[in-house]
This record gives structure tokens, C-alpha cells and sequence, in this order.
């Protein structure tokens, strides 16, 4: 077998040998909404499900119906709620599903490109550190209220409520 040969192999091999990893994330049951129709910031919920054996990380998110997309959850200081923005992203361990909900981690929609419609999807672009990118279509649902357990409220700051 000549160089080329080997080396077209090797790069065949490798090709078959490394799934696309992106197919080891699943996002479930994802789902965007803002506080009104004149609400100038948005929010994406979703699970993100590792299937496979590696650790992973969200770490940005991107969207073309918002001028900023952050990742960003909720912390308590000196007794109030704030939101803020996690610049190293959220860890998705290998085998478990991470919830991304109200009141907790979330993807913060801001300046927003036009208003949040029920029934209408937005392209959202979620990276991840191993995975690379995925791009998804989120539903718009404005009438979803939060599941059992989840937190109550968006916070304030980013125009959102229940």
C-alpha cells in the first residue's frame, strides 16, 4: 500500500471512527417566550441530554432574532434575585440531562429583532465545548407556564414575568 493509500485510509477510518458528537446532545422539549409584545429581551428554555460517555459544556448561544444571545441564570445576593450572565457556560455531564427552565440557567434573548409571536419559531444556535453546533427551531410559547419545581419568574431586569 502506498503513503497515499495509507494515509487516505487512516482518513477514511477516522471519519467513520468519529461520530458526529453533536448526535450525542439532545435537546428536548425546547421553548422561548418574553414578557409582552413590546418586551425587548426573550428567554429560550429546554433539557439538553448527554447520551454519550464524555463530560461536555454549553458554552454560547446565538440567534438571529436577538442582537445579544448570553447564557445567564439566577444567583441570590444579599437576599435579592439576580440575573446574571455565566461566561463559562453550563456543564453537561456525561449521561445526565441538564434543565435549562425559569428561574434558573436559561439562553437571555436581548434586543430582541422583532417581537416574540405565540406559535412562531426562532433559530437558536446553541455551541458546545466537544459537540461544536447545534441549531434548533424554538417554538414561541407564551401561555407555558412553569412545570412543577421550576422556578417562579424570570426576574427582574430583563423585562420578564409570569
Amino acid at each position: 500500500m502506498s503513503l497515499r493509500s495509507t494515509a487516505l485510509a487512516a482518513l477514511a477510518a477516522l471519519a467513520l471512527a468519529t461520530p458526529a458528537t453533536a448526535q450525542e446532545i439532545h435537546i428536548l422539549d425546547p421553548y422561548a417566550r418574553s414578557a409582552s409584545p413590546i418586551a425587548k429581551s426573550g428567554a429560550a428554555f429546554m433539557l439538553i441530554e448527554n447520551i454519550g460517555d464524555a463530560d461536555d459544556r454549553l458554552i454560547g448561544a446565538a440567534s438571529p432574532a436577538a442582537q445579544k444571545v448570553e447564557l445567564h441564570t439566577h444567583r441570590e445576593e444579599g437576599g435579592v434575585m439576580k440575573m446574571i450572565h455565566v461566561e463559562e457556560g453550563f456543564p453537561v455531564p456525561a449521561g445526565e440531562t441538564v434543565f435549562l427552565q425559569r428561574g434558573g440557567n436559561h439562553v437571555m434573548l436581548m434586543g430582541l429583532t422583532e417581537p416574540f409571536e405565540q406559535g412562531k419559531t426562532i433559530p437558536l444556535t446553541l455551541t458546545f465545548e466537544t459537540s461544536g453546533e447545534i441549531v434548533i427551531e424554538v417554538p414561541v410559547d407564551l401561555d407555558r407556564k412553569p412545570e412543577h419545581g421550576q422556578g417562579h419568574g424570570h426576574g427582574k431586569g430583563h423585562g420578564q414575568s409570569d
